[in-house]
């Protein structure tokens, strides 16, 4: 039977997409080490704990379970030793400027039924809508998600071309909805989707209906111990085949010698090594690392023709007290919708009448809170880091803001919480090198940035590979960590002997 070549390989950035292929990898037989330049594992995705609070700072709606599973079945290993992941009957709440709410839970028909206090006429649509979700879902799970796009031969398979065209690339998300639906309730609780992979609805292409029916059929779920707990169990298994994770090293340089890939070069030494897997953001990690004679094929304006993804503003906010209106999930919409992206891809500025979404983990996880007590993950969209905007000057006074809207809302008595912190666009740029600030990398407004992302691989330097989500297939949590399980396979396939 053959084996792999022990290769050496350096991944940079300790995130989920990291850890996945460091998973695979170290089982096929490669050195794997990982280099993470915060103290702490997990990227994008850390753990904060204070008086007695404990808060995800990052991803906290998990879907699509099976992509985490198969890190593990992949390596004969079983998730439910690592990590407890279980369905939530009542996820999402959503609620409407209008007074008006919708809980996604139960099926279908129960979710019309809510509609229908607003707008009989959407909820005659919604069950329709829910196929037609189904439908660019399997089309997406089946020809986009599931394989890399590496080359011509991939890129010109008929297939793909077919479903390419049957996924309406040149559609928006919003023109399809409107299709559906009229009332802005409506168009705005399914629009607000196109965030999920850090885009505007009225630019991002109609496939991203799909997370309509990843929710609301396929289901959300909880992570026992947060949302953190996922990468503490990619890492726990890591180490278990042999993988060295060091945090608190930065990566000052990939290495490079004619046109190939030599390892990389930290603060304090240089690391040999036969394949660089970056887990970072793909443009950083171009614009950062590797001096622009080495990468022709990914000049400076290149790095600057792609718009970034939107960011976020976070409030961790931890108080003796409940709010009965907040499910784990619950989503607080303005009345105009569509402002709220104007402002953030044209003016980029922080939105004036934001959507405000919660994640109250202690309302699954009695844990993560004081008994009695609050822990709210409050986030609004918010623009990438750029000159029309200075969060150093502006944090407190939007916080406030953001605050005064929630008492607008019943949320009352926030100014008397145990512990308030909060994390900016800069700050997420400064801890994560996450280009200019974005969650996603780059956005997914327009067919090019969603389906034509920047590879894998580098055309430039041999061995230099991605696993993050501006590249393909994406970004979400569980598409990263789809997508370091893909890179893995392929070098996997390419080092077999």
């Amino acid at each position: 039977m053959s084996k792999s070549v022990s290769k050496k390989v350096i991944i940079i950035g300790a995130g989920l997409g990291g850890l996945s292929a460091a998973i695979r990898l170290a089982h096929a037989g490669f050195h794997v080490r990982v280099l993470e330049q915060q103290d702490t594992i997990g990227g994008k995705l850390q753990r904060v704990t204070a008086e007695g609070y404990r808060f995800d700072r990052g991803p906290s709606t998990i879907t699509l379970p099976h992509l985490f599973a198969s890190v593990f079945e992949a390596v004969c290993r079983r998730m439910e030793d690592y990590v407890t992941i279980e369905r939530m009957q009542q996820a999402t709440r959503n609620v409407f400027s209008d007074g008006s709410i919708v809980d996604l839970a139960g099926t279908s028909s129960d979710v019309a039924a809510q509609i229908a206090t607003y707008s009989p006429e959407d909820a005659a649509s919604y069950e329709t809508f829910c196929k037609e979700a189904a439908r660019l879902y399997r089309l997406s799970d089946e020809q986009f998600l599931n394989r890399l796009l590496l080359g011509l031969k991939e890129k010109l398979d008929p297939r793909l071309a077919a479903s390419f065209l049957q996924v309406k690339p040149l559609t928006s998300l919003h023109k399809l909805l409107q299709r559906y639906f009229r009332h802005p309730n409506t168009l705005a609780m399914l629009g607000r989707y196109a965030t999920y992979v850090g885009a505007s609805p009225y630019a991002s292409p109609a496939i991203f209906a799909m997370l309509a029916h990843v929710e609301s059929e396929l289901g959300i779920y909880s992570v026992k111990g947060g949302t953190y707990a996922l990468a503490e169990a990619f890492a726990k298994l890591a180490l278990e085949l042999g993988v060295s994770i060091e945090t608190g090293t930065q990566v000052k340089r990939v290495m490079i010698n004619g046109g190939i890939c030599t390892g990389v070069e930290t603060a304090h030494a240089q690391l040999e090594a036969d394949i660089v897997l970056a887990n970072g953001d793909a443009l950083s990690i171009y614009r950062n690392l590797v001096p622009a004679e080495h990468r022709p094929s990914f000049s400076d304006t290149r790095i600057d023709s792609y718009e970034p993804s939107l960011s976020g503003f976070v409030q961790l906010i931890g108080i003796k007290r409940t709010y009965e209106q907040l499910l784990h999930h619950t989503v607080f919409y303005p009345k105009r919708y569509e402002q709220e992206f104007s402002d953030i891809f044209t003016a980029l500025k922080p939105p004036s009448d934001p959507t405000i979404y919660i994640c109250n983990a202690a309302i699954s996880d009695k844990s993560a809170a004081p008994e009695g007590g609050s822990s709210l993950f409050v986030l609004v969209n918010a623009p990438y880091v750029s000159k029309s905007w200075s969060w150093e000057r502006e944090t407190e006074k939007y916080a406030m803001l953001v605050r005064k809207r929630l008492a607008g809302f019943g949320m009352d008595a926030l100014e008397q919480a145990d512990v308030t912190i909060t994390y900016t666009p800069e700050q997420l740029e400064r801890d994560t090198s996450a280009h200019r600030g974005s969650i996603y990398g780059i956005s997914s407004n327009g067919a090019r940035q969603t389906f034509f992302r920047p590879s894998n691989r580098s055309a430039d330097i041999k061995g230099l590979w991605f696993a993050g989500g501006t590249t393909h297939p994406g970004g979400g949590t569980p598409i990263v960590a789809l997508c370091g399980q893909l890179v893995a396979e392929e070098l996997i396939k390419q080092y077999k002997i």
